[in-house]
């Protein structure tokens, strides 16, 4: 699926993978957080995600050209889950936005891990 915005001069359409592969690269940026997890409950053990395989860590649903993300993040030992949780949310709503232009409603971070 993909976001499509429609201005004057034509029609844009952003693959939700793209707007993943922002919100993967913008959340391990963030201080304190170690890589991507997988969000698939089939996993069962948190696994870093390589880099190339980042997006698989997020999900993305668009309705009308509003996003919402969903995340699985590792975190590392000793810093707050609270306050890195929040640093990865406002830091992706204000990527994603900044990049794509289209309007960020939620972003669900999950920890799925902590490691040293």
């Amino acid at each position: 699926m993909s976001a499509t915005l429609t201005n004057t001069l034509g029609k844009i359409e952003i693959a939700d993978n793209v707007t993943a592969c922002i919100a993967g690269n913008t959340a391990t940026e963030c201080y304190g957080v170690v890589g991507m997890a997988s969000l698939s409950a089939a996993d069962g053990i948190a696994d870093l995600l390589k880099r190339e395989s980042m997006a698989k860590g997020v999900r993305v649903s668009v309705q009308n050209a509003i996003v919402v993300i969903e995340m699985g993040v590792i975190i590392e030992y000793g810093v707050s889950i609270a306050t890195v949780a929040t640093n990865v949310i406002d830091n992706v709503k204000f990527n994603v936005e900044l990049l794509t232009g289209m309007q960020v409603s939620q972003v669900n971070v999950t920890v799925k891990g902590i490691r040293v």
